[in-house]
């Protein structure tokens, strides 16, 4: 369960209209045009490339430069923000208060969140031309260094890869997000989020975090897709499938951990309720079970003794 905020994303267009102006002489059968015609389309053969807005320090390295480009496939065109709002003020900046037991307990959810649909800050350029894209690269440095990867984890850095993919926003938009994931579940997942894609399944925000993000105190509202992360299974001292980038947690805050008291985030107690269809929430025989199941993964929703609905992994651990 790895889980950061997110919010919008700003377009630019211009357009210039041509006028044309006429006039009649008065001399019999003689006829004078007089036509102005303008016209400016700057970028006609590209879309803009959209601003890259600044996320939470630190902020993500942009990609490498010349990464090996997997094929494209066409997406539904970009529709407009809609209700799509920003993000509420103050998200993911209150860590909640621990009980003697060190834990944040689980509380109700406030009413801007109660059904979330944020739109995307982007933290790398968006797809110019609004359609689906991928790399598959080895991990630059740079991405390395502000993972929470180390010596100690149970993968090499060799055995990791960097991954960039396209995703659709909530605002109903083109984004692009980046995961760190085990070399030989790199392809799988490119083909996972081609297909939400497809679908229109909304992703709030996807990107690496930090060592010090995992570890720091819960704000309860994160919402941040990603796969790798060098930490335990909660409650053991046993590897987490995400130690060895073969598990993704997809939209955590629509899509809670829950057994017993505990729910994690722990302000997303009204996702608890699956029976209310949501936008971003993973369902049985839905477009995200279906594409993690293409692959051969399992869904943390169909566990007995806890539900994991965010949770998707090579192994169903």
């Amino acid at each position: 369960m790895l889980v950061k905020p997110s919010a919008g994303y700003r377009g630019a267009a211009e357009r210039v209209e041509s006028t044309v102006l006429r006039g009649a002489a008065r001399a019999a059968g003689q006829l004078i045009v007089v036509g102005c015609l303008g016209c400016a389309l700057g970028g006609c053969s590209g879309g803009p490339a959209g601003p890259e807005a600044s996320g939470p320090a630190p902020t993500p390295a942009a990609p490498p430069t010349a990464p090996a480009a997997a094929a494209e496939a066409p997406g539904p065109a970009v529709t407009p923000p809609g209700d799509a709002p920003a993000a509420p003020a103050g998200l993911g900046a209150r860590a909640l208060p621990v009980g003697p037991d060190g834990v944040a307990a689980a509380r109700d959810t406030p009413p801007e969140l109660r059904n979330r649909s944020i739109i995307t800050v982007d933290d790398l350029p968006p797809p110019p031309d609004g359609r689906f894209h991928a790399t598959v690269t080895a991990v630059p440095a740079s991405v390395l260094a502000r993972s929470s990867w180390t010596r100690n984890c149970p993968v090499t850095a060799a055995d990791l890869r960097y991954v960039t993919v396209s995703f659709r926003g909530f605002d109903g938009r083109a984004h692009t997000g980046e995961l760190l994931t085990n070399a030989r579940a790199a392809d799988p997942l490119v083909t996972v989020f081609r297909r939400l894609f497809a679908a229109n399944f909304p992703i709030e925000r996807m990107r690496i975090s930090t060592a010090a993000e995992l570890n720091a105190p819960s704000t309860g509202d994160g919402n941040t897709t990603e796969s790798f992360a060098c930490r335990p299974v909660r409650g053991q001292a046993a590897w987490s499938q995400h130690a060895y980038g073969l598990a993704v947690d997809l939209n955590p805050f629509q899509n809670p951990y829950h057994k017993g008291l505990v729910v994690l985030p722990e302000l997303a107690t009204a996702y608890l309720d699956r029976a209310e269809a949501r936008p971003g929430m993973v369902r049985p025989g839905g477009p995200a079970v279906k594409a993690f199941a293409a692959i051969g993964w399992r869904w943390g929703g169909d566990y007995r003794s806890l539900k994991d609905y965010m949770h998707f992994s090579a192994t169903g651990g």
